[in-house]
Parts: C-alpha cells; structure tokens; sequence
C-alpha cells in the first residue's frame, strides 16, 4: 500500500505538469481542456489500478483497467520527453529573440501549441505500435560455437523464456501462447530464466498453469528473477513452480547426459534476492568435475562476472528487455554488462534475451519480445 502512495503521489505531480503543459501553456479552449483534465484524472486512476494488480488488486477484475492504465504509462513517458523538447525549443527561440531585442511571445506561444499537438499524436502512435509489438513474441534462431562443448551436444537446442510478467496486464492467455510456441519448436532443453511473474502466488499462480505442458527431453528448468521476491516470498512461487514440473535450480545444479557424456546445467538465485534466497554460485559448482562443461542459468547478465572467475562454459540471463521502451535501452548499460543478444564477459559466453513479456507497461517499442532458440554447437 505505501508503494502505491508514493506512486500515487508522484503520478499526480505528473499530471499536474502535463495538465500545465497541454491546457495552461497552451491555452486551450473549452471543452477541449475539460476533456483532457477529465483524462489526466481517469488514467491517474487505472494507472493505479495497474501498478496495484496482482498484488493488491485481483486481476479478474483488474486486469482491464490495469491494462489500460499501464499503457497509458508508457504515453505519459513520451509526453514528458516530448515536453522537455519542445521547452528547450521555445527557450532556444526565446534567447534568440532577445540577442535581436524582439518579442518572441507569439512564436513560443505557436511553437508549444503545435509541437505539443505532434507530441501527443506521435506518443500515441508510438505506443499503439508498442502494444501490438509486446502481444506477439517473435521466436529467434542464434548459433552459438562453444569450446568445451562435448560433440555428443553439438545441435543441443535450448528454448530460453524470461520476463513473462504475467499478472497484472496480460495472464494465463498470454503464458498459453509462449508455452504452445515452445512446444512447437520441439526444443531439447527449456530454461525459465526468472520474472514470470508479478504478483502473488494467491492472486496471479493460476496463471502459470500452462507451464504443466511444456516438454523437453532433457529437462525443464527454472531459476527466480527479481520479480519473484517482489510481491511475495519467492520461496513459494519457486514452489509453485515445481509443482508445475519445473526443475527449479536454487543454487543447485543438475546433470544432463546425451550419446555417453554429461555436461551440467547450474542455475543460481537472482543477484538481488533478499535472504534466505542470496546467490550462491560457488555452492551450485561445489563438487563439480571441473571439466564437464557448464551451463549456468542466471537472471541478471552481471552475474556473468562471478560466472566467468569461477570457470562457467556460458551463461543465459534476461532481466534487461533491452530496454523495452525506447529510448531507455541506453540506460541499461548503465548497471548491466550486456543489453541483449550474444556476448561475452571474461572467459564466459552471455546471451541476454529481450524477454518474452514486458513489466510495467504491455509496451514494446524498438526492443521487441522473444522466444531465443539457441542452438549450440561445437567450436
């Protein structure tokens, strides 16, 4: 609940900045300022319904109003970007004015009434496309050549699904199709990469049923995001997991064998699960064969530093949707050593996937979802 207030709070100084942008500065007539006030309040509103659903709020009934309020979320990030833009425009007009000591009231006034006309059409659009793009993860082929890799697995293919999200914007429905396309591609390996959720078990563990069906001959295995810990004791959705024929991995690992030979499959705690869930990496390598290749299933791509000291072969992670909206990729360098795709970090192979969901907003704009099929082969 206190989050909610302190989002509350915050959403409404929001509003009240784009209520002076869009209607003060522009001086917009009536009823056209009525109509965009009564907005700005009614999806403060579902803006709340939203960051409440899953936890506070059951999405049976909220995921509606959540879905929308999310989404407009996204709008009102490009409505603020917009308005810094077109405030640095009408201040560079403003200086420019002055040094030739005119008047340059009526050329801001024009210059905020259009380019505020254009941002707000262009955010819309942008995230109409973003909302169409984040409802269809595409499936994704990627080779990977491997040293170690024994030639027994050469051709392993490995379904990896991260960043659901699923709760309060999108459920069961949306876990269906990602587990009927897994299946279709008929993988060897399938890795949850953590982050299928938000919410709680009580509320959103229903949507998860459609994890029952998927299948691999090797195994299905699961390690916690971030998310998991967020809303509930992770210990209960990894649980839940398991009950779903999940191999949850929590510091632990398993052996995997094809035509004679081995190789293990690690999987770790995400970096920030609070106690008694802390990562623990040396224990899920503790009395391993040094020289059996390793698969070490982490949800954050930093985690590939410790991976890559402690001789780990590759490393699979999400967390980073590559930034899911755009322009915000940019800052995920910022605290990660990877945005998406292949990489490599010390001694260690990285892949990060975009993920196949979106937290927050249902939006995806320039970063769009994926299903990663990796196919591993032998260098």
């Amino acid at each position: 609940m206190t989050r909610l207030l302190v989002f509350g709070t915050f959403l409404a100084l929001v509003a009240l900045v784009l209520h002076l942008r869009y209607v003060r500065a522009t001086r917009l007539p009536r009823p056209y300022s009525l109509v965009v006030d009564v907005v700005l309040v009614v999806m403060w509103a579902l803006a709340l319904i939203g960051i409440g659903s899953g936890e506070l709020f059951d999405p049976a009934w909220a995921r509606i109003p959540a879905f929308v309020g999310l989404s407009w979320l996204a709008v009102v990030l490009y409505l603020v970007l917009g308005t810094l833009l077109v405030g640095l425009a009408t201040f560079a007009i403003r200086i420019a004015a002055a040094a030739r000591g005119r008047d340059s009231v009526a050329t801001r006034r024009r210059v905020t009434r259009v380019g505020s006309a254009v941002v707000a059409a262009a955010s819309v659009a942008a995230v109409g496309y973003g909302l169409v793009e984040a409802a269809h993860p595409r499936i994704t082929d990627t080779t990977i050549a491997l040293d170690r890799l024994p030639d027994e697995f050469a051709g392993l293919r490995i379904a990896l699904v991260s960043d659901v999200h699923a709760g309060p914007s999108r459920g069961r429905d949306f876990v269906q199709k990602i587990v009927d396309d897994v299946n279709a591609q008929a993988p060897d390996v399938v890795v949850l990469d953590g982050d299928l959720i938000d919410g709680t078990v009580e509320l959103v563990g229903s949507d998860l049923e459609p994890l029952r069906q998927l299948s691999a001959p090797l195994g299905v295995f699961g390690v916690s995001g971030n998310h998991e810990f967020y809303a509930d004791d992770g210990g209960k959705w990894l649980d839940l997991w398991s009950s779903l024929g999940v191999t949850v991995l929590r510091n632990d690992r398993a052996t995997v064998s094809r035509g004679g030979q081995d190789i293990d499959i690690v999987g770790i705690n995400d970096a920030t699960a609070p106690a008694p869930y802390e990562p623990d990496l040396a224990a899920a390598l503790e009395g391993r064969d040094p020289e059996r290749f390793s698969l070490l299933l982490a949800h954050q791509p930093l985690q590939a530093e410790e991976a890559s000291e402690m001789g780990v072969d590759m490393q699979v992670s999400g967390h980073t949707h590559a930034g899911q909206i755009w322009p915000l990729r940019y800052l995920v360098p910022l605290q990660q050593p990877s945005v998406e795709g292949l990489d490599r970090v010390g001694n260690t192979t990285l892949y990060t996937t975009r993920g196949a969901g979106a937290w927050g907003p249902p939006v995806r704009v320039a970063a769009p979802p994926e299903i990663a099929m990796l196919r591993l082969v032998s260098s």
